[in-house]
């Protein structure tokens, strides 16, 4: 079978961006940067421009909080949401960067990083960042999840590079060879829908929404909403994990289950703010 540049892409990266010695630098850790000064740019930018209502050392402070939860938050996230029971076992390995066997240390570098658990504790420690730093906490709230999208962009990204997280075995010409998948068949470049659904086409779509007062304050619940739904139809077509497959309720993949919950929180949440903002409304004009 004759395959074109578009299938052979991924195999014409390694994911190391620098060697150190014996210590690689990945551009999925690079991504990570990317990721950070992306959301850091936009929400200063918007602030600056529509004065939103904090300073410069108020937002360095939050954005501390912010990052030190996406990196505190992704990590544990996949350690109880995917491999609760090898984790336990090798507590250790949650936080060094290298495996102790018979033969001595293995660097492994620190995998395993948990979306959801890095948007859990994100969203608790940058309300602490608010909070702290007496912000806004509802504008700095929507902003910041109009941001997040172009900042998960470059993780998914970084997936791709790095030839994991790749999809399920098609015959379509999208279909791209992974040398980790190690079987020479084309698969789903499930990191490049993911990037483009979930990363610029939410974030186009709360960017149009976001000044519609039928939605004030409502950027965190479109996000969970739309990153929900998205990521639940993307997941047909991305590979699961080996130690996974789909386990969860009725077949579902782990993934699908947790976007499930996302969607309905999501849900609950638009309704709140929704009934709120309807009760300030109704308040005003008695």
């Amino acid at each position: 079978m004759d395959f074109s540049w578009w299938n052979l892409i991924p195999t014409k990266f390694d994911g190391i961006a620098i060697q150190l010695g014996n210590f690689p630098i990945h551009w999925y850790g690079i991504m990570y940067l990317f990721a950070f000064a992306t959301c850091y740019f936009v929400m200063w930018k918007i602030n600056e421009k529509e004065k939103i209502g904090f300073n410069k050392e108020q937002f360095d402070s939050f954005a501390t909080w912010i990052i030190a939860g996406i990196l505190i938050g992704a990590r544990l996230g996949y350690v109880f949401f995917y491999q609760p029971g090898y984790y336990l076992s090798h507590p250790l390995e949650i936080i060094l960067p290298f495996r102790i066997t018979d033969a001595g240390f293995q660097f492994t570098g620190i995998s395993g990083m948990s979306y959801h658990g890095g948007l859990i504790v994100a969203t608790i420690f940058g309300i602490i960042g608010i909070k702290k730093n007496k912000m806004p906490l509802w504008a700095t709230v929507n902003l910041g999840f109009l941001a997040v999208p172009l900042g998960y962009s470059w993780g998914r990204f970084g997936n791709f590079i790095n030839g994991e997280l790749y999809g399920e075995v098609t015959t379509s010409p999208i279909g791209m060879i992974f040398p980790m998948a190690r079987d020479g068949l084309l698969h789903h470049p499930s990191q490049l829908y993911e990037m483009l659904f979930e990363g610029v086409i939410l974030f186009t779509i709360l960017f149009f929404l976001r000044k519609k007062s039928f939605f004030k304050n409502q950027m965190m619940s479109l996000y969970l909403i739309g990153y929900g739904t998205f990521r639940f139809f993307i997941e047909f077509f991305r590979k699961p994990d080996s130690h996974l497959m789909r386990e969860d309720l009725f077949g579902m993949s782990r993934g699908q289950t947790l976007c499930s919950l996302m969607i309905i929180g999501g849900i609950v949440l638009f309704i709140i703010i929704r009934n709120k903002e309807k009760n300030k409304t109704l308040h005003k004009k008695s």
